[in-house]
């Protein structure tokens, strides 16, 4: 029997083990690559923005109701927690492919520096939460009057 001749490829065990780690997160995380529906804990992404005077978040909420939403604030952090649930009618239904997450989710947004927990404000629009939270005047930067002798 003949065998063929190939031609080394450095990248080709390096792309072996990426899918491979791809593999245990994908596992860790929840994650199916199989046709059911995925439900469990999900993670949705954000953004966050500092000013002067704020800290500005933004997360993305497709499909959750503004009810499902909750969120609390503490001196030094901020949590966002929810769900998204599946609407389940499974009558005369096939599906080829589901790839979106459903279930509880919570992101914890840690401050670099104190902010005033009861002055925060929430806004939800076209599935984007948006929560503003001012600084404490301690955290807020000061100028300070240089005097020349």
């Amino acid at each position: 029997m003949a065998r063929e001749i190939s031609r080394w490829d450095p990248f080709r065990e390096v792309t072996s083990l990426r899918d491979e780690i791809d593999r245990l997160f994908d596992s860790f995380f929840g994650r199916q690559t199989s046709m059911g529906p995925r439900e469990g804990f999900w993670v949705p992404p954000i953004d966050v923005e500092e000013t002067d005077n704020e800290y500005i978040i933004k997360a993305e909420l497709p499909g959750v109701k503004k009810n499902d939403v909750k969120i609390s604030a503490t001196e030094d952090t901020l949590t966002i927690s929810g769900e998204r649930k599946i609407e389940r009618e499974e009558k005369g239904k096939t599906y080829h492919k589901i790839e979106m997450n459903y279930g509880q989710f919570e992101r914890s947004i840690k401050f670099p520096t104190e902010v005033i927990a009861d002055k925060a404000k929430a806004t939800y629009k076209d599935g984007i939460l948006t929560v503003s939270i001012p600084k404490s005047e301690k955290a807020k930067p000061k100028e300070l009057e240089i005097q020349v002798e």
